[in-house]
């Protein structure tokens, strides 16, 4: 299976325009589209149309596209040079637009510089050795229904009791299907990032991302992928953090990072948003 299967997101007539309906497959619980599907579809377009690969790819989240919803993108490429292609791909649903992704993508290329990765997993059990995280009932039929996640290192939030803990927590993140190496992958389980706001707070906590930045230094083959989540800073209501990427073998992939609103997690909330959605 590919990203662009796993996402959903469809070539159209035009080259330049991709359909995605907006499936319970690739919502949140609040039934909406979760941003890292959003990414992880401009990240597919855009490289469908460049023919290169994403390096950097930023995305920022300006409103909803509700569960039921189609989103359209459109790609623009603004600058193609011998290497580079610096392009944009916006969201709509209807008239509203939803997120817009701005990237550049290159293929690797011998530049006469020694290069090397210095970026260190974090020293944790392999994924057999670590518990599977139980959902919540409210996840199923969603984007989290669709992944497995083990805990490697923090604690699960639907044991935490208030209590301030580490800002940093590791998870493991497997795919059944076998999802193919791509940025858009990583894009994905890059927006967890989001899920270890709860680790420093010690409660569980709902976030809306403002935006979600993917920075590629690799992609190999890998089972399961490594997250190694540190959060920053918790402050007036929002939150900045980062995730480290790795492979199961310890490869250093990438690095996924955002900010975002953070609220209190409660059933309640999560019903209120169903509501606005539908």
């Amino acid at each position: 299976m590919d990203a662009q299967q796993f996402l959903g997101i469809e070539a159209t007539d035009d080259p330049a325009r991709w359909r995605q309906p907006v499936t319970p497959a690739v919502s949140t619980p609040g039934r909406f589209l979760f941003g890292g599907c959003g990414l992880g579809s401009g990240i597919a377009a855009l490289e469908s149309v460049s023919g290169r690969p994403v390096v950097w790819a930023t995305a920022q989240y300006l409103s909803f596209a509700p569960t039921g919803s189609v989103l359209y993108w459109t790609v623009e490429p603004a600058v193609s040079g011998r290497h580079i292609t610096q392009a944009r791909a916006v969201g709509h649903v209807d008239d509203t637009e939803i997120l817009t992704v701005n990237a550049a993508l290159a293929e690797h290329i011998d530049s006469g510089v020694a290069g090397g990765t210095w970026m260190e997993a974090p020293d944790v059990p392999d994924p057999d050795q670590c518990p599977v995280r139980e959902r919540p009932e409210l996840f199923e039929e969603t984007i989290f229904s669709r992944v497995e996640q083990r805990l490697a290192a923090g604690e699960d939030p639907m044991s935490m009791d208030a209590t301030p803990g580490n800002p940093r927590a590791v998870w493991w993140f497997h795919i059944p299907g076998h999802l193919e190496p791509s940025a858009a992958t990583l894009a994905i389980v890059g927006d967890y990032v989001s899920g270890g706001v709860s680790q420093p707070v010690g409660r569980p906590t709902m976030s809306r991302s403002l935006d979600n930045t993917l920075r590629v230094a690799a992609l190999v083959p890998t089972e399961w992928l490594l997250c190694d989540v540190q959060i920053h800073s918790v402050t007036g209501g929002f939150a900045h953090g980062l995730a480290h990427l790795y492979a199961e073998d310890r490869t250093y992939l990438g690095t996924a990072s955002q900010s975002m609103s953070v609220r209190p997690w409660n059933n309640e909330r999560i019903e209120q948003m169903r509501a606005r959605s539908r």
